[in-house]
């Protein structure tokens, strides 16, 4: 017996099945490609030392060393925010 598009109901499984193949084959491709740690594999101290340099940068702490080797501190509040400072020191 024959669906509407003219295939049996068996045919219909076996491409399922198929098409269940293809995308089980497909998910391991994408989870050895986001292995992080066979990646990262003996090049962890180049890998820490990148992280460590980046998170130096993100957090001001190029600006914050040249302030400190500079030696001037204009204005000696700690925060601000919006008409509020915190932290004055005079």
């Amino acid at each position: 017996m024959a669906t509407a598009n003219g295939r049996t109901p068996e045919q219909v499984r076996v491409d399922i099945e198929a098409e269940r193949e293809r995308l089980a084959n497909a998910l391991e491709d994408v989870r050895a490609g986001m292995d992080v740690n066979a990646k990262l594999k003996g090049k962890v101290p180049a890998a820490a030392a990148g992280a460590l340099a980046l998170g130096f940068v993100v957090s001001g702490g190029i600006g914050a060393t040249v302030r400190l080797l500079k030696g001037s501190r204009e204005d000696r509040t700690k925060a601000r925010f919006g008409p509020f400072s915190f932290g004055d020191r005079e």
